[in-house]
């Protein structure tokens, strides 16, 4: 009788999850949820520079590594492969990011079910697909999606090396973490709260395996602590009523962030039943501290990063998304205390809260909303009206707008030339052309000129530094138009 139970490792249960294994309905949710829109917003100023780094040769991007984003150059070069094969639509740049949310779902499922059983696994599975965040960084072209995967699949083999040691196991989390640190280096922080499960003989195996995260994480971090003045230069010092915000900046939503936690720490604290670990012998329980280990793992790396955001500039709390799963799996455990259909519900009020912020990110991903800079409307302008032999003159290469990147990319190869780059980004290792330091000279023989200014602007001319606007006196405005986060001008030059 005991074989054709429903206890963990009973045959029935085997069965059950054979035919309905914990993930499925959390990865075919996360996939229809995160895919759905995925071409709608274009892409924005981060999203452009992975288009521009991904789309570089091997040796340019080698060269963009060693001066400016380093620590994202191993996610650029899987990129790279990626944009070689699929090409570089706003759908295929986005499709990987796609794929590592609906890979960490399932693996969130499968963490939950060892964890604290099969239906709070699949749950809390749910619960991180619906989240605004999921589909948020599931489309966009950056690693955050990634490193998420990558979190919870070396919490998984933390576990299961934990559970059942072997060289083979602790071999693959030792990969997995290394991979980790490659994909974000501010995701290591969670090793913080995996040294939390680790007890006894195991904590020197653990350290053991991240020897290898180790010696390729400490290079990729000094280089990149040399390039911070340039990539981070924007962010502020952290301030303690950030962290009042961080829920709804994991979630995107504040509302949803606020239930979630609440959820969250409910599960955490609630005591549970003695069930048998899955895979191991009859007695052997859950121990319910790995509640608290889930809250931990979202508190120890944001503890870390605000600390460490106190004296440099790295507190940019979108850095933690990779923490969101381990919220889901206590308030996954908690709604699996209850019946199905509340906990059902549960879910699906979760849905409906995050539902204006999965309508927003789908029109556009600027933050805040509206700052939204249109580079396909400015693009679109342009190719309407322009003609062979015109240039285009940027008001600033400064900051993250980029909006050469913008243009270069909504119009690829019939843009007007950029008359005013003498050295082309990709053989300068950098994300910014540099610029003629005579414009009135570069300028000479071009009678239109297309000219590109961040704002809403009633005269682009007046906001140019001073060389580029005495370089345009010998021009006419004939156009302008302003579309939202920029202004284009037509200029022709007079006679």
């Amino acid at each position: 009788m005991v074989g054709g139970s429903d206890v963990p490792g009973g045959r029935r249960e085997r069965v059950r999850r054979a035919v309905r294994p914990v993930w499925l309905w959390p990865t075919l949710l996360t996939l229809v949820v995160a895919a759905t829109g995925i071409g709608h917003a274009q892409p924005w100023r981060d999203e452009l520079a992975t288009w521009s780094a991904a789309a570089r040769p091997l040796p340019d991007l080698a060269r963009l590594a060693a001066t400016v984003d380093a620590t994202v150059a191993p996610y650029y070069l899987l990129l790279h492969g990626w944009v070689a094969v699929f090409g570089d639509s706003v759908t295929a740049l986005r499709a990987p990011s796609v794929l590592a949310v609906t890979g960490a779902a399932g693996l969130t499922a499968v963490l939950g079910e060892r964890l604290f059983g099969f239906r709070a696994g699949q749950l809390g599975g749910l619960l991180f697909a619906v989240l605004p965040s999921t589909s948020r960084y599931g489309q966009e072209a950056r690693p955050y999606a990634l490193a998420t995967l990558l979190a919870v699949a070396a919490t998984v083999l933390l576990v299961t090396a934990l559970r059942r040691p072997g060289r083979g196991r602790w071999a693959a989390y030792a990969a997995v973490v290394t991979a980790l640190g490659l994909a974000h280096l501010v995701a290591l922080t969670l090793l913080a709260a995996h040294a939390l499960a680790v007890r006894g003989g195991a904590a020197r195996r653990w350290l053991l395996a991240l020897l290898p995260a180790t010696s390729v994480s400490i290079p990729l971090a000094l280089l990149a602590r040399r390039q911070q003045s340039r990539q981070l230069s924007w962010v502020d010092p952290a301030r303690l009523g950030d962290l009042a915000g961080l829920p709804g900046s994991l979630t995107a939503s504040a509302v949803v962030g606020g239930l979630l936690v609440g959820l969250a720490v409910v599960g955490a604290a609630r005591p549970r039943d003695d069930t048998p670990a899955r895979g191991g012998p009859a007695g052997t329980t859950v121990a319910p501290r790995w509640g608290w280990i889930m809250l931990a793992t979202v508190a120890a790396p944001a503890a870390l990063l605000f600390v460490a955001g106190l004296v440099t500039a790295v507190w940019v709390p979108r850095y933690l998304v990779f923490t969101t799963p381990f919220l889901c799996l206590p308030a996954g455990a908690l709604l699996a205390s209850v019946r199905l259909v509340p906990a059902l519900t549960v879910v699906g009020v979760t849905a409906a809260l995050g539902a204006p912020a999965q309508l927003d990110l789908r029109r556009t991903h600027d933050w805040p909303r509206s700052a939204q800079v249109d580079y396909r409307a400015a693009a679109r302008i342009v190719a309407a009206n322009q003609r062979p032999g015109d240039a285009v003159v940027y008001g600033s290469r400064d900051g993250f707008l980029f909006l050469d990147l913008g243009l270069a990319y909504h119009l690829g190869d019939g843009h007007p030339r950029d008359v005013l780059a003498v050295r082309d980004p990709r053989r300068a290792g950098d994300l910014r052309a540099a610029e003629c330091e005579r414009p009135a000279h570069c300028l000479a023989g071009v009678d239109r000129v297309w000219l590109v200014v961040a704002g809403d602007r009633a005269d682009p001319v007046v906001a140019l530094p001073t060389a580029k606007r005495e370089a345009l006196d010998g021009f006419s405005p004939t156009g302008r138009w302003t579309v939202p986060g920029i202004t284009v001008a037509l200029l022709a030059r007079a006679g």
